[in-house]
């Protein structure tokens, strides 16, 4: 059977340039999404101002913790679908697929529902002020009835990415981020027959996008016929089996929790960071802002990465699986070190897109820079490493690595040396975990039992061997 169009056979061709060109797809979602996100807060700002601007950050911050649970399943399974077509096994492919699917749609449905009953305790434990509560609350609970598409959609596309085309998702992607920005200023200011909504037109907008570009990529998996498209007999495949449940969930609730450690994490030191004033809360937010975009390329690469080394466990090429791993760790070097230096060379500028001239955030933000921006190369290795290691279904040990150095190290030093460094001390447990992570994910990598483990039982195809001592 050919390959449909975009689909890529990963366990064949060049190791690095295999993995370059098919990383960058998945790279230039990320961007999309962020400018996105960016494009729609000028719209809200702009015609509605900064409580509707702070309405949907509070709401964006739920929505944020939520696809950061989801992550973990998402992974899991673009693992077992990676592995099941490097073992040329369609039928296990579209099976997890089903699974997948019947199981992703209900909880989005489930979720659509919860939230709009208890979208009101959520803005009140986060203790969203009264003047910002009726706004986050109309756009909070429009943007939950997206949920059963969101929920689908990142399926869909991660699925696609594990049977090997990362450029369908791509252009579903393009075509979302153009719909959602022109439909924005529509619903929030209305037109023709279209009311003026404000925030809550805003979420509409979103939804419409995102069901539109969801239909049409549901219309292109069908007709190209692409691997992961369920017809006839295979629909009752969407009745969620025990069989792919039992290592979706296995693999996927420790992704999941490490996603929220993470996000956990980051608030807890954000809290730490407010004591420093508000010149420095808007130095380091600032920087988060620029340092998301330095983060890409791992992400991107590291998905690609994931997908790439499933597919070669499948096909029991594991002397190929250390040459992926390798040139993912070189491609993110050159990737992440390029605008790390181009950040650093051109921090002023940059800062003044954000910051008045003048204001005292931009040189403490110049100095948190200096300490903290070099490490993101290192995150980088630990992010390829463990996307790398996951794939055979290894996710115990990342999550452990996550716990020992995002925490235990990070607060420890934090909080620690926080009376003696000051705000130094809060820099230096951002570096303190970045060089944990790194050399304890390696040191995982090259020693560790990830190799004997598996994703999940063979239902049929060819046997996966074990990688040779």
């Amino acid at each position: 059977m050919s390959a449909p169009a975009h689909q890529r056979d990963l366990t064949v061709g060049p190791v690095a340039k295999t993995l370059f060109v098919f990383a960058l797809p998945s790279l230039g979602v990320n961007i999309l999404q962020s400018l996105n996100h960016s494009v729609n807060s000028v719209w809200i700002g702009r015609f509605l101002g900064e409580e509707a601007l702070a309405a949907s950050a509070n709401a964006g911050l739920i929505m944020f913790l939520m696809f950061s649970t989801l992550f973990g399943f998402t992974m899991a399974t673009t693992i077992l679908i990676g592995q099941n077509m490097g073992r040329r096994d369609v039928e296990s492919v579209r099976r997890i697929m089903g699974t997948a699917f019947g199981i992703f749609l209900a909880a989005g449905l489930v979720t659509a529902a919860a939230g709009w009953i208890f979208a009101p305790q959520m803005l009140r434990l986060m203790a969203t002020p009264e003047t910002v509560y009726p706004l986050a609350l109309a756009y909070l609970r429009v943007i939950f009835l997206s949920m059963p598409a969101s929920f689908v959609m990142v399926l869909v596309a991660s699925s696609l990415r594990g049977v090997g085309d990362s450029v369908t998702p791509f252009w579903n992607t393009v075509l979302n981020v153009v719909l959602d920005i022109i439909l924005n200023p529509i619903f929030i200011l209305g037109w023709g027959l279209i009311p003026a909504m404000g925030i809550a037109g805003s979420a509409l907008a979103t939804i419409l996008a995102g069901v539109i570009s969801l239909g049409l990529l549901l219309r292109q998996i069908y007709a190209s016929d692409l691997t992961i498209r369920l017809r006839g007999h295979e629909l009752k495949w969407l009745r969620p089996d025990a069989r792919f449940l039992k290592p979706i969930a296995r693999m996927g609730l420790p992704m999941g929790l490490s996603m929220i450690i993470m996000s956990g994490s980051a608030v807890v030191m954000i809290g730490l960071v407010n004591r420093e004033g508000v010149n420095t809360t808007a130095a380091f937010g600032v920087m988060n802002q620029l340092w998301s975009y330095v983060q890409m390329p791992a992400v991107a690469v590291g998905s690609a990465v994931s997908a790439m080394v499933a597919q070669n466990i499948g096909g029991n090429k594991w002397d190929r699986v250390g040459r992926i791993v390798w040139s993912g760790i070189g491609i993110n070097l050159l990737m992440s070190g390029a605008l790390i230096v181009l950040m650093t060379l051109f921090a002023q500028p940059l800062l003044s897109l954000f910051l008045p001239s003048g204001s005292p955030a931009i040189d403490i933000a110049i100095h948190i820079n200096h300490i903290i921006g070099w490490t993101f190369v290192l995150m980088g290795v630990s992010v390829v490493v463990t996307f790398a290691v996951r794939a055979n279904g290894a996710v115990l040990a990342p999550l452990l690595i996550l716990i020992f150095s995002a925490v235990l190290v990070r607060f420890s030093i934090g909080f620690g040396l926080h009376d003696r460094f000051g705000a130094d001390a809060i820099w230096g447990s951002f570096v303190a975990t970045a060089i944990t992570s790194c050399i304890l994910s390696i040191g995982y990598y090259v020693h560790g039992g990830w190799r004997k483990a598996k994703a999940m039982p063979n239902m049929g195809g060819p046997l996966i061997q074990a990688a040779p001592e």
